[in-house]
């Protein structure tokens, strides 16, 4: 493996003779490795790119360059100082000068690596509105891109997706289990009109996709040693989406006081602490751009992420578990009646939300 990370490099630019090459973090979907260097040159981050998650590799980039080297021009023309640790800087290989190299079986990239920096894995008001922050900032950052970006992951956040998946799995009932869910399968489809007006809005024209990051944990923001935030991090998933994808995404993990997976449905709540504290975060930098409906939808939003989680951990049962890695047989159902507990919490503290956002707007 020393020989393979040592000859990958070799392929870009890099400043400095490399040290190490080392494991970094714990990644679930990328491999990613910490290079150090010699003398004062910058230490780097190299990366396997997951290319059976992300089959585009080339979209993957070119979404992530066009959006890094926007922002910093943004930083640039503001007058920021200290720009190489606000966003990050890619380095392009020596071959074609793309900014993955892909050795015959793997695609590698490289960055900077930010020194001096933290992430925080811990999810309470103060965090929340951190992130909240920083996830709107960086849509308003890029609200005037002009680049035509494509979604690295299709259909990644559409509902119809994943409602049409979840109805091919009831109709080929492959293992049977249909019928055990039926109960549940009734309540979604109580909600699918609803649940999917987002693609219907944006057909007629009234609600934008804008460039979201579309994967909004509080562990994808960077922190100074003072505290104050530096930058968004892990940047697969930015691809253009409705704002509901930053917004919603965040609140389903975040808001959720129980994990995804506990059986104990009974004690799973929407943390209105959280909320209030994400939303008062996310609108100090967001509001500036968003459009009234899309305000008016945040509480849409709130609740149409644990429903399309509940749709497609379903949807997994049904079909057999072959997606989701499963500790037990009905996990994927606990996982959805989890879920479905969560939606259900929402749809309670949606009168309190709105009046929430309506008290941050006056």
């Amino acid at each position: 493996m020393k020989e393979l990370l040592n000859s990958v490099v070799k392929h870009f630019d890099l400043k400095g003779s490399v040290d190490s090459i080392k494991p970094l973090g714990n990644g679930l979907i990328n491999d990613t490795y910490i290079v150090k260097t010699e003398g004062d040159a910058p230490d780097y981050v190299l990366q396997r790119i997951n290319h059976h998650i992300f089959t585009d590799v080339d979209t993957l980039m070119t979404n992530i360059q066009e959006v890094t080297s926007h922002i910093r021009k943004k930083l640039e023309a503001a007058g920021e100082s200290d720009i190489d640790r606000k966003v990050l800087t890619f380095v392009p290989n020596n071959v074609d000068g793309k900014y993955y190299f892909f050795d015959g079986e793997n695609y590698w990239r490289v960055m900077v690596f930010i020194p001096n920096a933290h992430t925080f894995e811990a999810v309470n008001p103060g965090s929340s509105r951190n992130a909240g922050k920083a996830f709107g900032n960086f849509q308003a950052m890029l609200v005037d891109i002009d680049a035509d970006l494509k979604e690295s992951i299709p259909d990644f956040h559409n509902m119809e997706f994943r409602l049409k998946q979840l109805h091919d799995a009831v109709e080929a009932d492959p293992e049977g289990r249909v019928a055990e869910v039926k109960p549940i399968l009734d309540e979604l489809e109580k909600r699918a009109e609803e649940m999917t007006k987002a693609e219907r809005l944006y057909r007629e024209g009234k609600l934008p996709k804008r460039i979201c990051h579309c994967d909004t944990k509080v562990n994808n923001m960077m922190f100074d040693d003072e505290g104050n935030i530096l930058c968004v991090i892990d940047l697969d998933t930015v691809m253009p989406s409705f704002i509901f994808s930053d917004y919603g995404d965040f609140l389903r993990t975040g808001a959720n006081k129980l994990a995804e997976d506990d059986p104990d449905i009974d004690r799973v709540e929407f943390d209105m602490d959280i909320f209030k504290a994400f939303t008062e975060g996310y609108l100090s930098s967001a509001k500036g751009f968003l459009t009234p409906l899309e305000i008016e939808n945040l509480p849409y939003a709130a609740a149409l992420f644990p429903y399309m989680q509940a749709v497609r951990f379903l949807t997994d049962y049904i079909n057999g578990d072959t997606y989701y890695k499963i500790k037990y047989p009905e996990h994927n159902l606990v996982r959805t009646r989890n879920q479905f507990k969560l939606l259900q919490s929402v749809e309670a503290h949606t009168p309190e939300m709105r009046e929430f956002i309506a008290q941050k707007l006056a």
